[in-house]
């Protein structure tokens, strides 16, 4: 049964350009969106940005135009972005929008007339960076204890709301409810703040400082103080005073996302605010952590902020939303590193899920080119099955705990199963041995689970997984992970596979050239192939063996070598980033599909050599018996890179 809901990102100031924590963020809500969208959840998607104030009031000032001007311009970076993110929002609230306006006149002239609203003199310390005013006694070494800017002494009248009504409410409702602010240590150190006592907010400035901002209904001299403004956004954009019905059917909100910094005005400003306005509670309000580089939090100062653009250059959108989900654990700070992203994408996309559907499409064009029905069992599918099942199952208990990287954790689990499935399988042998039967069932097994998986990862990579389910029989079908779980799931036998370009191609970070970290492409063309050195002595030395650097690599690549019958033309991983070509005189007993993906041991510091115009570096090993020939490899799974000795 479907239930409802409603997802909100905060809203994000535009005065200046978006960076990685608005991105991360978005992001995270649009996860969140889809994965309730293909739940059955009647699901409502809520982001935007906030316009007024004196931060918005100064960037306009700078660049010598009105304030709503400047807005006009920074907001379409916002939504540009959005676009290119491939981000899903049902709705983009502007606070300069007359539909917002009008709400938060309405409300502030209902507080003032129930007296929840009152003017008073106010002495105290401002900070612009914060737009909030504190006591003496809340300073740190004189400057904001939020940002460590500078703050101006001021003494003003102005407008307050009475929060310190609601203290004990609040202390009580947050202990009452430990699912409201999330994760929990982030409501302990709300309930930390509400053991001094709460002051009430100003929620006015005075035109003659800040004109920039929703006229006070109750007095045309004042504005509203951009905080008590931009929280209600969240109201405003589904109904509230507005249209009863809509707003009951999405109020309350299920999870209110925002960074750990905007902490204290969501979990103590906005219930409140609620509190006094009659308006029940939102069910969850979550704070993620910072995005960090290395241990320092980003910053424009510091000059390490990170361009989402950027990263999208890099890797792509789809795989720059998988780096985001999987890379951080939700409450936690995370650390953002250029090696990070190209480790995860190259390791999980393009080894795992990418060489996976490689593997399986061409099997099965090899086979006909259509997704067979399953024949007789080889015995070796449960623990592949059981893996997917594991997926399904853990994605939608992580989806409700918002533990999404322990949830794809488990679907990459499945993908690193399917791919040892097929390698235990060895359905190359098969057809080779016209075993027609135990065939059919592992390209069955093999495309129906890699389906299930593309429908779960399809709120992460949305653009690469309607890739993934097109090549192996989709179409234009919508399939949802409701279908997995109802059973409704379409039985893929019959469909046809279509030919597919590799979903992930390798990266090779132009700053770190393969084979060497570190060093700058020399532009030089490969070393021509050596003399053959005189035989050795049929016995050597330890510090003879000690030369010869053996090592496990991965097979990222594989594919004959033209005009070379016994040649394949290899390209392979050698660990921390060292990708290298490798031709190997395999190919009378392993074809391209056998060879890719696995583990194999190599020579790595052999001299290079040009082998019929190709490059090579190194040498795997391989035993030979007879007819025979087997790849030397390891016992286990085994990263590449690892030394053998």
């Amino acid at each position: 049964m479907s239930g409802k809901y409603y997802v909100t990102t905060p809203i994000y100031y535009v005065n200046d350009r978006p960076h990685i924590g608005h991105a991360y963020t978005t992001i995270l809500a649009d996860v969140l969106a889809s994965f309730h969208r293909s739940l059955g959840d009647d699901t409502y998607f809520l982001t935007g940005t906030d316009e007024h104030g004196q931060k918005v009031e100064n960037a306009a000032a700078k660049k010598g135009i009105p304030p709503l001007q400047h807005a006009d311009e920074t907001v379409v970076r916002f939504q540009e972005l959005w676009k290119r993110l491939g981000i899903t929002n049902d709705d983009f609230i502007r606070t300069t929008q007359e539909r917002h306006i009008r709400v938060v006149q309405q409300v502030l002239q209902d507080l003032f007339d129930r007296g929840e609203i009152y003017k008073a003199d106010y002495t105290g310390w401002y900070c612009v960076g914060d737009e909030r005013y504190f006591t003496e006694k809340d300073l740190k070494e004189g400057k904001c204890p939020e940002c460590g800017r500078e703050v101006t002494p001021l003494k003003e009248s102005n407008y307050f709301f009475r929060m310190s009504k609601y203290q004990q409410w609040l202390i009580d409702y947050i202990k009452s409810h430990p699912g409201f602010i999330q994760p929990a240590f982030r409501a302990n150190e709300t309930l930390g703040f509400l053991k001094q006592p709460l002051a009430d907010l100003c929620i006015s400035r005075p035109k003659s400082r800040l004109s920039w901002g929703i006229e006070l209904p109750f007095d045309k001299d004042y504005v509203c103080y951009v905080w008590f403004d931009a929280l209600i956004n969240y109201i405003s954009a589904v109904g509230y005073l507005k249209d009863d019905k809509e707003f009951a059917r999405r109020w309350p909100a299920s999870c209110q996302l925002i960074g750990k910094d905007i902490l204290t005005t969501h979990s103590v400003y906005w219930p409140t605010m609620l509190k006094a306005m009659g308006v029940e509670m939102p069910k969850t309000i979550f704070a993620h952590g910072w995005w960090l580089t290395g241990n320092t939090k980003m910053s424009k100062s510091l000059g390490n902020v990170v361009n989402p653009m950027d990263m999208i250059d890099l890797v792509g959108v789809d795989a720059f939303r998988y780096f985001l989900m999987a890379e951080m654990t939700l409450g936690n700070d995370a650390s953002f590193t250029r090696e990070g992203l190209l480790r995860r994408y190259n390791s999980d996309l393009a080894n795992d899920l990418g060489n996976f559907l490689s593997r399986v499409v061409k099997l099965t064009l090899r086979a006909g080119g259509v997704i067979p029905a399953p024949g007789e069992s080889t015995g070796k599918e449960a623990e592949f099955d059981d893996a997917v099942a594991a997926a399904v199952g853990g994605m939608r208990s992580c989806l409700e705990e918002m533990k999404l990287d322990q949830g794809l954790a488990a679907v990459l689990a499945a993908v690193r199963a399917g791919n040892r499935y097929v390698e235990r399988c060895a359905p190359w042998t098969m057809a080779r041995n016209n075993d027609i039967s135990h065939l059919n069932t592992v390209l069955y097994t093999a495309a129906a689970n890699l389906r299930k998986l593309g429908v779960l990862l399809a709120p992460v990579m949305p653009g690469k997984m309607a890739e993934l389910l097109k090549v192996l029989g989709g179409g234009d079908e919508k399939l949802t992970i409701s279908d997995l779980t109802s059973g409704n799931f379409a039985d893929p036998a019959g469909r046809q596979v279509l030919e597919a370009g590799i979903l992930f191609p390798r990266i090779q970070d132009e700053e770190e050239p393969a084979g060497n970290p570190g060093a700058k492409p020399s532009g030089k063309a490969p070393a021509k192939a050596p003399e053959a050195p005189p035989a050795p002595a049929e016995l050597v030395t330890i510090d003879q063996f000690a030369k010869i650097k053996l090592k496990t690599a991965r097979v990222i690549e594989a594919a004959r070598l033209e005009g070379a019958d016994k040649l394949l033309k290899l390209k392979i991983d050698a660990g921390a980033g060292d990708i290298r070509p490798l031709v190997a005189g395999v190919a009378k007993y392993y074809t391209p599909e056998e060879i890719l993906g696995k583990t194999i041991v190599i020579v790595s510091n052999l001299q290079p050599a040009v082998i019929r115009g190709a490059e090579s570096r190194g040498m795997l090993l391989a035993a030979k018996f007879g007819k025979e020939l087997r790849l030397v490899t390891v016992d286990g799974d085994c990263p590449p890179g690892a030394e053998i000795g």
